[in-house]
């Protein structure tokens, strides 16, 4: 462990085992150290405490990645944060990859470190980003007695066995229509090796079909069953709403980061954790899916520019040979990754509307679970009108956590656009706020522990 910019009496309290009272430290104190389970951890407590801890909980880590610890999304909430009184501390997590069983209890043991070092605080928020958001979710539901209220950003908040079955539609389109004698695997890797080459040799046909009309039009097909918005990088043009060409492009880029990594190396380390495969897609019509996504229309108009039949298409997908699931593996996933919707304690959820990575429509997955758990008053959702993954302005996440206390504060919510807008400008006035009125289509194929129809493969 070391210690940075700490008083000696700071520096007495990172070997006491004893509970402190809130505020005790009498400088800015920086911790580092590893837990018993080998995670690192990172803990920033100010002298002006507030008496609020923030856990915070990081992003999915490709498995062979560096792995630091990590306690807030990036460094300009961390300061302003810090500024403001308030105590950061987050994990590494003990293992790469999806460690959603390791970082549980290891954001569950620092908080006890910090306890243990600092005192009782007298608010504890769960907050996260992206996997981290599913990490986030957990806690809150299945350990609410540790914290007071929670925040999700651009959560994987379908959960692990929806996530994976909404990974599995979209190769499984692009294989039969693209590749349909390629014997290209798509689940249920041996290794690493294996799943790397069968999406290296899956995005080799979808680079030559790029480059045609027909191509572009199946592409987009593929990237409709995912939900992969026209506009998913703060990189690309901005698509009007009938320009199918410039949104098609954008979509291409997306199905391309999607073959090369969560669709095929990330699913083969999760199976490797689930003991097989924990997704199927015995039974889906994807025509049905199809109509239902907001992405009809463009598929439908580049087939016509195309000249190609898109029932022809449709009808290709339903006789297709489907994938079906090892029962064990989606009961591991079942018990360690996927969420009730049962919350005790308020939680807001953000997301940006052009997230290709993690879709806007997982927030009508959760949605769905908290509605039929009875939590719908707890939880509120507000959207960003922006591309990309987690590209939240420091303003604009700040707002949320503030809203978030604001709900505990107050007893009620104060979510709409506007005052988040006036919250994230006081906050950072630089950046022009962007919290809209929104709300997503329905997930493709929900699965929570709320609905049981959903155990069913």
């Amino acid at each position: 462990m070391r210690i940075r910019l700490a008083s000696l009496t700071a520096a007495c309290l990172s070997l006491a085992a004893t509970a402190l009272p809130a505020q005790a430290a009498t400088a800015d104190t920086h911790l580092e150290g590893r837990l018993p389970s080998g995670a690192a951890y990172v803990m920033d407590v100010p002298a002006s405490w507030n008496g609020t801890v923030l856990l915070y909980s990081h992003g999915y880590t490709p498995a062979g990645a560096p792995n630091p610890a990590q306690n807030s999304p990036g460094p300009a909430a961390r300061d302003k944060l810090l500024a403001e009184g308030y105590a950061l501390i987050g994990s590494s997590y003990a293992t790469t990859g999806w460690a959603v069983t390791e970082a549980v209890p290891d954001q569950l043991a620092t908080l006890d470190l910090f306890t243990g070092k600092f005192g009782a605080a007298r608010r504890t928020l769960a907050w996260g980003t992206s996997y981290g958001g599913l990490v986030t979710s957990m806690l809150a539901e299945r350990h609410a007695g540790r914290f007071d209220g929670s925040l999700s950003m651009c959560g994987l908040v379908q959960g692990g066995v929806a996530n994976w079955n909404s990974t599995l539609d979209p190769v499984f389109a692009l294989r039969t229509l693209l590749a349909p004698d390629s014997g290209v695997r798509l689940a249920g890797f041996t290794d690493q090796a294996e799943a790397v080459a069968a999406g290296k040799a899956l995005a080799s046909k979808v680079d030559a079909a790029q480059r045609t009309p027909g191509g572009r039009a199946r592409i987009a097909l593929a990237a409709a069953l995912h939900d992969i918005p026209g506009y998913n990088d703060p990189a690309q043009t901005r698509p009007g709403p009938t320009d199918f060409t410039t949104a098609q492009a954008n979509q291409y880029a997306a199905v391309r980061g999607l073959l090369q990594l969560p669709a095929f190396s990330w699913r083969q380390e999760a199976e490797s954790r689930a003991g097989g495969n924990p997704s199927w897609n015995t039974g889906v019509d994807y025509r049905s899916m199809l109509v239902r996504s907001p992405l009809y229309k463009e598929v439908t108009e580049l087939y016509k520019e195309a000249g190609l039949p898109l029932r022809t298409d449709l009808s290709a997908l339903g006789r297709a040979p489907r994938i079906a699931a090892d029962p064990s593996a989606v009961r591991w996933m079942r018990g360690t990754s996927v969420l009730s919707g049962r919350l005790t304690d308020p939680q807001l959820n953000i997301h940006t509307t052009g997230d290709a990575l993690i879709p806007v429509q997982s927030e009508s997955a959760y949605r769905r679970a908290a509605g039929r758990a009875g939590s719908a008053g707890l939880l509120r959702q507000a959207y960003v009108d922006g591309p990309g993954h987690c590209t939240f302005t420091p303003g604009e996440t700040l707002a949320a956590l503030h809203t978030l206390e604001h709900r505990l504060d107050t007893g009620r919510w104060d979510a709409s656009p506007s005052t988040l807008n006036s919250r994230a400008e006081a906050e950072d006035p630089a950046s022009e706020p962007r919290y809209v009125r929104y709300r997503p289509s329905t997930y493709p194929r929900p699965y929570d522990l709320a609905h049981p129809g959903d155990a069913r493969p």
